[in-house]
């Protein structure tokens, strides 16, 4: 079934390494911050809202979570947001940019296996300088021969990428979390995927895969599994 891939993609974010939790933690943190203000149940829905409403303005990431967070503390404070709170979301913003990059269990051994036979790159969205980043301290970009950031994964993204990368779509392999970004978009141009899900799917980031009919789709439990799937 996978003797034409030639080129694999791998999202980053909770399929190479940890993420959401990051943002799951400031979360709690920004509500902790606002507590005082309203209720928990209110400050996350205007966080959540804003965070969805803002994607399409400053895209994905820490800063534009931050800047979401900052607009929210305007909203949720009207407009009394003392300074210390200001401070206090910028160093929470900051200590997300910072945290420690831990990686999924068996990936590097997974991309190290896969490298030898296969072109790796990573297929990812975000902040461009903030992905870098993560990828630089992950200590596997060696297996890596291009990054790829996108501003959304859309079939056209992937049509783009394929032409770029001069493969047919056939020859071309996504693995990631996210059924709506790394899945439906990546079958839909004649390509193959394979989900590798996580413990927790952002909102923005949710779809039925229920909904896929494609011989081009499987799912696997944990990362290690691709090596013996593309041996089938």
């Amino acid at each position: 079934m996978y003797k034409d891939i030639k080129v694999i993609g791998f999202d980053a974010d909770d399929t190479l390494w940890h993420n959401e939790n990051i943002f799951a933690f400031a979360h709690k943190e920004f509500v902790k911050l606002m507590q005082k203000y309203a209720k928990d149940e209110k400050i996350e829905q205007e966080l959540t809202a804003l965070e969805i409403e803002n994607l399409p303005l400053y895209g994905y990431g820490v800063k534009s979570f931050t800047l979401s967070m900052l607009e929210a503390a305007l909203k949720i404070t009207k407009n009394k947001i003392q300074g210390s709170e200001v401070e206090a979301i910028v160093a929470l913003g900051r200590h997300m940019i910072n945290a420690p990059i831990v990686l999924l269990d068996g990936v590097a051994d997974t991309l190290k296996t896969l490298s030898k036979n296969y072109k790796l790159i990573v297929v990812t969205k975000g902040d461009l300088l903030d992905q870098e980043r993560k990828l630089a301290k992950s200590n596997i970009s060696k297996y890596f021969d291009h990054i790829e950031i996108m501003s959304e994964k859309t079939p056209a993204a992937y049509l783009n990428l394929t032409d770029e990368l001069d493969i047919n779509p056939k020859e071309f392999l996504m693995v990631g979390n996210s059924v709506k970004s790394d899945i439906i978009p990546a079958i839909e141009i004649g390509a193959s995927a394979v989900l590798v899900p996580f413990e927790v799917v952002g909102i923005h980031e949710r779809a039925d895969k229920e909904t896929i009919f494609s011989e081009n789709f499987k799912e696997v439990k944990n990362i290690t599994e691709l090596v013996n799937l593309l041996k089938s």
